[in-house]
């Protein structure tokens, strides 16, 4: 799972990012709400949790103009107003849930796991699925029925995105950006190297052809 936190408050987004990752999120974080809302614009994230009053956009805009643009993913704000009319304008922006300030970390934890769960990017028992292939989240490892597929950490991460997002055209950009992070010093051509091997994996069981080729755009996980 991977999630953006942006917030103004350095030692907050810093702690934020430290409970995220604790509890095994990748977290890539931002200080201002104009950068925010280029990496969000990128749609390789599973949750956003944004302040509210922000330099450079505020957290509302920010989610207008992504669902603007058809980024539909989940958003949870934090922010220390606490009135009804406050929320109300919170959750017609867009927003999935609403955090007041100050908060306790289990809350946080705890709104983060159900909004997940409500948009289908976990399940119950912290598991993903699509026809016969799954991945299991305690495992760290994929399935296909009840075969494991014996997963390195990055075919694990893979399957899990192209699982996200099934049926679903994924640029190889947002791919290379989700798996291996935008700061990564690989290139590009690391994505198909990956499908490959993840194919392959499939292919033992007869399922490489869910994997499918966009020609010059990047990957589709679709069945028959």
């Amino acid at each position: 799972m991977r999630i953006l936190t942006v917030e103004d408050e350095r030692s907050l987004l810093q702690a934020i990012s430290a409970v995220l990752t604790d509890e095994g999120y990748q977290v890539d974080c931002a200080d201002r709400g104009d950068e925010g809302l280029l990496l969000a614009e990128r749609g390789i994230y599973d949750l956003l949790v944004l302040d509210i009053m922000m330099p450079g956009l505020d957290g509302l805009s920010l989610v207008r103009k992504l669902r603007a643009k058809g980024v539909m993913t989940p958003v949870l704000f934090l922010t220390a107003k606490d009135s009804v009319e406050a929320r109300v304008e919170g959750l017609d922006a867009g927003a999935d849930d609403y955090l007041v300030k100050p908060f306790a970390v289990e809350e946080l934890l705890a709104r983060t796991r159900a909004i997940l769960r409500r948009n289908g990017k976990i399940g119950m028992e912290g598991e993903l699925s699509y026809g016969p292939i799954s991945v299991k989240t305690n495992e760290h490892d994929g399935y296909v029925d009840a075969h494991p597929l014996k997963l390195t950490t990055k075919e694990y991460d893979l399957l899990t995105y192209f699982l996200h997002n099934k049926e679903q055209i994924l640029t190889r950009d947002q791919i290379f950006d989700r798996v291996w992070g935008i700061d990564s010093d690989a290139n590009y051509g690391i994505v198909d190297l990956y499908v490959h091997y993840l194919r392959k994996k499939l292919a033992d069981h007869g399922y490489d052809n869910f994997i499918r080729t966009v020609r010059n755009v990047g990957y589709i996980l679709k069945g028959q």
